[in-house]
């Protein structure tokens, strides 16, 4: 259980590549091994910068799951996997592993919903988690993991950015990602398997946490005009501003419609304090919150969608420290303007802050 991605990749069964390699311009699917690349290097913290932007009738959609949960032989572990309360330092975590797949000790599922005559113009994956619970992992697989495409096998994913990596707040965390594009627009819509999230299991206080959100923009004629934003850094937010990231120059009209998304680790569900909140020119701040998320509390350990949620293997409704969100605009802006800002801070949660994105329509 204590080896290294780089272990395991060299006694694997499945067939691993580079996607660099797989997906090179004038390659093919069936081009032999080369060596892997390098991991990208880390940083001690991440700010917030924009990653990708258009404009483009279409929309933002995303995969997530959890890598990490707790062990269920414990009495009240399956009623927190369930939606009831705990968090993930109550508990001996371990790792989610479903694909019965000797040659990976953590796996996990998620789907990719996408309307009909839609294309996909940018994708990209994020995963992190806790290196340090009852045991310590090594850092220098933070980098890496495998994914596999609906009905596809394994390949190995290496980030293609700089890496966040703090020890702050009694744990040593880190969240990576790489642009998958080409693998999602080229693959059917469906269900996404990420494994080898480098994530550590045991018990502290701290606690133990993991996941991946894989966001996926896309164009689709029947749709919108649309703002199409996404936003990535690597930020602690217990005690602090938060993470701030505004759209300049967005000219929407009154009422415009949309969804907000967000990915963070180590929210603790029932501590309060912690908030996505929404500023617009001429309107009002509006706190974020939905069925599954209370206003101040959004940082929940939550994966939830407005309408139906795309499928997930497992689907645990508390995931004990990952949270990857989409919210509704819901009159939001009711006033016409150019100047959004989004805002996703903590006054009492030890968490950090992924990813933000959003889709808001367009003035035409």
């Amino acid at each position: 259980m204590r080896q290294s991605l780089g272990q395991l990749l060299r006694h694997a069964t499945v067939g691993a590549l580079a996607l660099t390699a797989v997906w090179a311009p004038c390659g093919s699917a069936a081009a032999a091994p080369v060596a892997p690349a390098a991991p990208a290097p880390e940083a001690d913290g991440l700010a917030f910068a924009q990653r990708y932007r258009a404009v483009q009738h279409g929309g933002i959609v995303r995969a997530a799951n959890a890598s990490a949960t707790c062990r269920t032989a414990q009495s009240s572990c399956r009623d927190a996997q369930t939606g009831g309360p705990g968090v993930n330092g109550d508990f001996d975590m371990g790792y989610i592993d479903v694909d019965e797949d000797p040659n990976t000790y953590n796996s996990s599922r998620a789907e990719v919903r996408l309307p009909a005559g839609a294309r996909v113009t940018y994708a990209r994956l994020y995963w992190g988690g806790n290196l340090r619970v009852g045991e310590q992992k090594p850092s220098e697989d933070n980098g890496r993991v495998l994914i596999a495409e609906p009905g596809g096998a394994y390949k190995e994913l290496v980030a293609d950015t700089v890496v966040g990596h703090r020890v702050a707040d009694g744990a040593d965390a880190f969240q990576a990602s790489a642009d998958v594009t080409r693998l999602v627009r080229d693959s059917e819509p469906g269900l996404y398997t990420v494994a080898q999230v480098n994530v550590a299991g045991g018990r502290s206080a701290a606690g133990g946490w993991g996941g991946w959100t894989l966001v996926v923009a896309y164009e689709n004629p029947a749709e919108p005009l649309r703002h199409l934003a996404l936003w990535d850094g690597f930020m602690p937010l217990a005690a602090r501003t938060g993470a701030g990231m505004p759209l300049r120059d967005l000219p929407f009209a009154a009422g415009a419609g949309g969804r907000v998304g967000l990915v963070a680790y180590n929210g603790d569900r029932g501590t309060t304090g912690d908030s996505l909140v929404l500023t617009a020119d001429g309107s009002p701040s509006t706190a974020f919150t939905d069925r599954a998320n209370p206003f101040d509390d959004v940082l929940n350990s939550t994966i939830a969608d407005p309408g139906d949620a795309p499928g997930r293997v497992p689907a645990y409704a508390n995931t004990l420290g990952y949270d990857s969100d989409v919210f509704d605009l819901e009159g939001g802006l009711p006033h016409a303007g150019d100047q959004v800002a989004l805002r996703l801070s903590s006054q009492r949660d030890a968490a950090w802050a992924g990813v933000l994105f959003a889709a808001v329509d367009a003035r035409q």
